[in-house]
């Protein structure tokens, strides 16, 4: 099963691009719920490139390293990945006359409810979203 959440930032492709790929700017928006936290990111943003984001419970009491491969970088329009789990990862940032609207779609996992799934994904896309807009002011 394939899910996909979407958002429209107030800000152009390339400022959204940059706080997406950018490790200092992914920790500040890369977590579901404020009692959750993304204490390290690193990113070698080729094809063949990894990613590893550290998530984690404010209190230490929880977390795990979401990470996987890029298989396609194209700047300012779309990322696509496997995750560790072989699920797959498309980003797309397409420019609006807002701004820019960001659509991830991925596969489910099958321990979580697809809604359950949707929700998180969301609620990081809506932190991004928020992260973006402050940054761009």
């Amino acid at each position: 099963m394939r899910i996909k959440v979407e958002t429209e930032v107030a800000a152009p492709p390339k400022e959204v691009w940059e706080a997406w790929v950018t490790p200092d700017q992914i920790t500040k928006w890369n977590f579901a719920i404020e009692e959750w936290c993304c204490p390290s990111a690193e990113v070698d943003l080729r094809v063949g490139g990894k990613f590893k984001y550290r998530m984690e419970a404010k209190d230490g009491s929880v977390g795990f390293d979401f990470e996987g491969v890029f298989t396609k970088v194209v700047p300012q329009q779309s990322l696509h990945c496997e995750l560790g789990d072989n699920r797959i990862v498309t980003i797309e940032f397409m420019q609006t006359a807002n701004g820019t609207r960001v659509a991830e779609t991925f596969d489910a996992e099958g321990e979580n409810s697809a809604e359950q799934q949707r929700q998180g994904w969301q609620s990081i896309l809506n932190n991004f979203k928020k992260h973006v807009e402050v940054q761009s002011g």
